[in-house]
């Protein structure tokens, strides 16, 4: 709304030209999900108290997650409702990248609502069965990637970049764009579900990884930067940047209250959402590997499960204590702070390294 604000105003006044720089509408952006996020916060959890919104802990899980019973849930809300507003507000709404974001978060935040409040209405951790999930996440990952695929207006919107090389851009087949792009945000979605078991654990390393994602989008519509990269340039890929600061504002607001001891959980509406809006973002980006390293914890969380099913199918063993892997090392003893911070390090370590492969060519 701002920048097309600005584009009318500045025949009033110059000054008004503002509004349509990329890094002001950026720091607004950012600003303006804080703000909500954080003066909201309050309001929010007192609701879902009152209409007891709460967590249900497994009860196969760490005994130490008993406490946490009663806990309000749904948190996710208040992230999406302030990156929302935040990009209804700053981004170029004329811009059809971030429609497709836009799109991702509200049909995802669909399917985390319902997932949660089945889970309230039981009074147990079962929500949506996974089959139920996976097809409604498929469906709309599908629509998404489609539009992305059949909007793309030149080639390196639809190629598949390789890491290290400078020039080597694959082309993709329609089926197979859609295939690997559905399948990186549906995976991304359920990765960043399984990491968020414990207070702050997901979205420090969702913010994190959304600001790198936006530099790297900042420097794909920059032709300057580009060309120094030798990244493809993508002229309308600046605006995610946007979109990615209004996310960081949004998270670290609602850091503010699900930091050691969280006062609110995100739930599935903000995990799934969280993980499939980085998981488009990859994809608009082209950068679908570049993104494997900086979640690397996400895909570690996720691979511990999958080795975890396996191994007991086959073996009738269990690799771990527990799985995702970070109730593996609460049940070895470690604090719930020190397991938080360590993958949170990891995160930042994983990213500097994903950046650099930008450079390395």
């Amino acid at each position: 709304m701002f920048e097309y604000l600005g584009t009318v105003l500045v025949d009033f006044d110059p000054g008004f030209d503002i509004l349509r720089y990329l890094t002001v509408r950026t720091i607004g952006g950012t600003v303006t999900a804080l703000l909500i996020s954080i003066l909201l916060g309050p309001l929010v959890i007192n609701l879902l108290k009152r209409f007891q919104f709460e967590q249900h802990v497994r009860v196969d899980g760490p005994k130490s997650h008993y406490k946490k019973t009663g806990t309000p849930t749904m948190g996710g809300l208040l992230i999406l409702m302030s990156l929302v507003i935040s990009t209804l507000l700053w981004a170029d709404l004329s811009n059809r990248y971030i429609w497709v974001v836009l799109f991702v978060t509200i049909s995802f935040g669909f399917v985390g609502f319902l997932d949660d409040f089945m889970k309230i209405k039981s009074k147990s951790s079962d929500g949506l069965s996974s089959k139920q999930k996976i097809i409604l996440q498929t469906l709309f990952a599908f629509i998404a990637t489609t539009f992305l695929y059949f909007s793309a207006e030149t080639s390196p919107e639809t190629a598949f970049i390789v890491p290290f090389y400078k020039d080597l851009l694959i082309s993709m087949s329609p089926f197979l764009f859609i295939f690997l792009g559905s399948f990186v945000v549906v995976g991304s979605s359920n990765a960043v579900n399984l990491t968020d078991g414990l207070d702050g654990l997901a979205i420090l390393p969702t913010i994190l990884i959304a600001g790198a994602l936006g530099l790297i989008a900042y420097g794909m519509g920059n032709i300057l930067i580009a060309d120094y990269l030798y990244l493809p340039h993508l002229e309308i890929s600046g605006e995610l940047v946007v979109f990615c600061g209004a996310l960081i504002g949004s998270g670290i607001g609602f850091l503010w209250y699900n930091t050691y001891p969280a006062q609110i959980f995100m739930g599935d509406v903000g995990s799934l959402t969280l993980g499939a809006i980085l998981g488009t973002i990859a994809v608009i980006l082209r950068h679908e590997l570049v993104f494997a390293i900086m979640a690397g914890v996400f895909v570690m969380e996720t691979l511990s499960v999958a080795i975890q099913v396996i191994s007991f199918k086959l073996r009738g063993k269990r690799v771990f204590l527990m799985a995702p892997i970070h109730h593996h090392f609460e049940l070895k003893g470690w604090e719930e702070p020190k397991i938080i911070v360590r993958f949170w390090i990891i995160t930042i370590i994983l990213i500097l390294v994903a950046l650099a492969t930008l450079k390395i060519r």
